[in-house]
């Protein structure tokens, strides 16, 4: 017996420790997760460039100050960092996730739908407990230009697509000493420097000269699908990334729905500008629609995303347990006992 029993007790020994080497294979250590956030163009603005929004989630860093960087705590969940224009002389503004989406502090605090004066009311309520530094002499949105109220809330005006991949813990301590020592001034351009040009600068020193811009498609001006395509492209060759796609629903409200984001070349389509070009020079005009058609249409399968509601979004910064998902979801329903009761009409509503 004993020569029997010792064969096979080791035998189990080994085949568990494969088992073991075999995880630790699949799953990189010491990784975190950051993600893209591709956000629906909407209101005015959005009609008239309709290429939309676009900042970076980082799951292992949060904000010391709205313009200065940190290592989390345990329990925290993260910063999303985007490029503004018109926010106090700052290139980048930093805001913990949550207030990002909702302008709350806690997923159960978020309203199943919210109109204008609500929205209005949360938003004012976060920045002045957290952002009158950075905000004080900045106006809100105005009827063409957005101010400081573009900082959080942004679930409450358009749908929010999330490529989510995987970061290194040094890759992120090295991203904080960067951003931290490089003078955050404001360089803002809608054509060279705008906040799809900054997610690309942040994506492309997680995975180096990946992501540059090209001639075609969109005469070299960078747009938030063009940086989708291009992290999806390279997930594919490249699967230890771990990328993962979803969608942050709007919050329903009395505004209109945020729009699909296009390339450059289709909103000239879009927006019929591509008529008088085509007019002055049909050659223009047929490289337009040759690049919207040929190299501008950015496939990216989006219906294919899975919808996050605000309970779940603990999937984007740690693997939640489905108590915790469930804890989380009937606070979230608490808030809103009348949820099923219709938004009131209002008419002449600014689609802003």
């Amino acid at each position: 017996m004993p020569g029997f029993t010792q064969p096979r007790l080791a035998g189990r020994a080994i085949r568990m420790l494969c088992a073991v080497l075999a995880l630790v294979s699949i799953c990189p250590r010491g990784h975190a997760q950051a993600a893209l956030l591709m956000e629906e163009p909407y209101g005015v603005s959005g009609a008239l460039n309709p290429t939309g929004h676009e900042a970076i989630y980082l799951a292992r860093i949060c904000a010391a100050t709205p313009v200065k960087l940190r290592r989390c705590a345990p329990g925290e969940t993260g910063v999303v960092i985007a490029r503004y224009k018109g926010i106090a002389g700052y290139d980048w503004i930093a805001i913990p996730l949550i207030p990002y989406l909702y302008a709350v502090e806690d997923a159960g605090q978020v309203p199943r739908q919210a109109g204008r004066e609500l929205v209005t009311e949360l938003r004012r309520s976060y920045r002045d407990a957290h952002l009158l530094d950075v905000t004080r002499d900045v106006p809100e949105s105005g009827f063409r230009d957005r101010g400081w109220d573009q900082l959080v809330g942004s679930s409450y005006d358009r749908g929010i697509y999330v490529f989510r991949f995987a970061t290194s813990r040094e890759q992120d301590d090295e991203l904080i000493a960067r951003l931290n020592a490089e003078p955050n001034r404001s360089h803002f351009n809608l054509v060279r420097n705008n906040c799809a040009d900054f997610a690309a600068g942040i994506l492309d020193f997680y995975f180096p000269h990946a992501f540059h811009r090209r001639m075609v498609p969109d005469a070299r001006i960078t747009t938030p699908r063009q940086n989708a395509w291009e992290l999806v492209r390279y997930a594919r060759s490249h699967p230890e990334i771990q990328l993962a796609v979803y969608k942050i629903a709007q919050i329903r409200g009395d505004r209109r729905p945020s729009r699909v984001n296009k390339s450059v070349a289709e909103s000239l389509i879009a927006g019929g500008e591509v008529i008088p070009v085509a007019v002055l020079s049909p050659v223009a005009g047929g490289v337009v629609c040759a690049d919207a058609l040929v190299w501008g249409r950015y496939p990216l399968k989006l219906k294919h995303a899975k919808a996050l509601a605000p309970w779940e979004l603990a999937v984007l910064w740690s693997k939640t347990t489905a108590m915790q998902s469930e804890r989380a979801e009937e606070a979230w329903a608490q808030t809103e006992a009348q949820a099923d009761r219709p938004m009131p009409q209002r008419h002449g509503l600014s689609d802003q």
